[in-house]
């Protein structure tokens, strides 16, 4: 846990340096801190940010994961859709007894 603590740290240091995060600087900045991680987890990081505009993941962190404003809608639709389809179900199952008690007699009547 401690190597990938230290390397947010370093990808932050970098980021608020507005400094490409890479491996190599990762690397660098651990270095002169003189904290020892495994050679793998720079590289890691700098892959896994490779394209992410980190200030922005960094401010919205309150928003959810990965919830883009683009993407939310959607997300959101899709939950609804499980909640719609068990209502759907009980008005068949509801509709499905009334019918029974609209013939007239029940098993204990």
């Amino acid at each position: 846990m401690a190597d990938e603590l230290a390397c947010v740290y370093a990808a932050l240091v970098l980021l608020d340096d507005d400094v490409a995060i890479t491996a190599e600087k990762i690397s660098t900045i651990l270095k002169a801190a003189d904290v020892k991680v495994e050679p793998y987890w720079p590289g890691l990081f700098a892959k896994a940010l490779e394209g992410v505009d980190a200030k922005a993941l960094i401010s919205n962190v309150g928003a959810g994961a990965g919830a883009a404003p683009a993407a939310g809608a959607p997300a959101a639709a899709s939950a609804d859709a499980p909640a719609a389809a068990a209502e759907k179900k009980e008005e068949k199952k509801e509709e499905s007894e009334e019918e029974d008690d609209d013939m007239g007699f029940g098993l204990f009547d």
